[in-house]
């Protein structure tokens, strides 16, 4: 599961593997300090303008946690496996209803399957290029909450052993492909000590809407893009450079759309435990051997999502 072994020798993956638990302490303090910075926006400043605007950085570092706990998954944040465990299953997965042990068996079959029959994420990727009118029923059905409320809707029915009244058949596997946990009783406390939190510092619907709201709304449309960039029309083969896609993004796009080094997807798929901030140094070293021309790097998001968005439906002839 290193194809980036073909590219680099181990003596030059070492370092770049190397975990800093300085690093992994920065990203966790950057990702809550974001959140709390936008709840003291609000606080400061209460308008509409800045509630979206909370709501917005808020479902953006939704992401950022489950990115980070991905991380931990991998065991690249921190040098040790319990502390790994830890930050990733209580600071980075709980608060978002997610279940980090789960998520890791299977997405290690993503990185071991990538873009074949066998590949868990094949169904998230499979349906693009789709056409613009069925992009946007998508990106609406996310922004107005039914997708999170949805999945949200089969999470609980599934931690109550009632997946089989929730429309279509699902399983741990999905609900773990969507950031959702089988198990609720951690996550909920979790949420309960964010509860308090917010109500001590600012009233008690904050974490109504400064919590479950951008988590049912922002989140899972920033999650659908990420999803589309990451694997959405790139080929369906084994070849590392091909299967995969790395997207450009400037601070706005790494602000609201791909924290922490997230778009650097490609290099991650190369050696997958290779911590996130050194990513940016793995694609250098890509394209300073010659293998720009090979591989998939989107030139922007939205860029990616017009092409994911590409398909043209020909009216039928009378």
């Amino acid at each position: 599961m290193t194809p980036g072994k073909a590219f680099f020798t181990s003596d030059e993956i070492r370092p770049l593997a190397a975990r800093s638990d300085l690093w992994g302490y920065w990203l966790i303090a950057h990702c809550w300090g974001t959140i709390a910075l936008a709840l003291a926006l609000f606080a400061y400043f209460p308008n509409p303008l800045t509630f979206i605007l909370t709501v917005i950085i808020i479902g953006s570092r939704q992401l950022g946690l489950a990115i980070l706990m991905h991380e931990a998954a991998h065991a690249a944040m921190f040098k040790t496996k319990a502390l790994n465990e830890f930050v990733g299953e209580w600071l980075c997965g709980r608060p978002i209803l997610a279940d980090m042990f789960e998520y890791r068996t299977y997405h290690l079959k993503h990185h071991r399957y990538t873009q074949t029959e066998k590949d868990p994420d094949l169904k998230l990727s499979a349906p693009f290029p789709t056409t613009k009118a069925s992009m946007q029923r998508k990106l609406i059905r996310d922004i107005t909450g039914q997708t999170g409320f949805r999945q949200r809707s089969q999470q609980i029915m599934f931690a109550f052993k009632m997946a089989g009244e929730v429309e279509g058949e699902i399983s741990s596997q999905d609900l773990a492909q969507a950031f959702a946990g089988p198990v609720l009783g951690r996550a909920l406390l979790a949420n309960f000590v964010i509860f308090l939190l917010m109500w001590i510092v600012g009233a008690w619907w904050w974490w109504i809407a400064f919590w479950a709201l951008p988590l049912l709304t922002w989140f899972q449309l920033v999650l659908r893009v990420r999803n589309i960039a990451e694997h959405g029309v790139v080929e369906k083969s084994d070849d590392p450079l091909r299967n995969v896609r790395t997207t450009k993004a400037g601070p706005l796009m790494r602000l609201l759309l791909a924290p922490y080094y997230v778009n650097y997807h490609l290099e991650h798929h190369l050696v997958m435990h290779v911590p996130c901030h050194r990513l940016p140094k793995l694609h250098d070293m890509m394209l300073a051997r010659g293998h720009g021309a090979r591989m998939q790097i989107g030139q922007s998001y939205w860029q990616v999502m017009r092409l994911a968005a590409s398909k043209v439906v020909l009216p039928s002839s009378a």
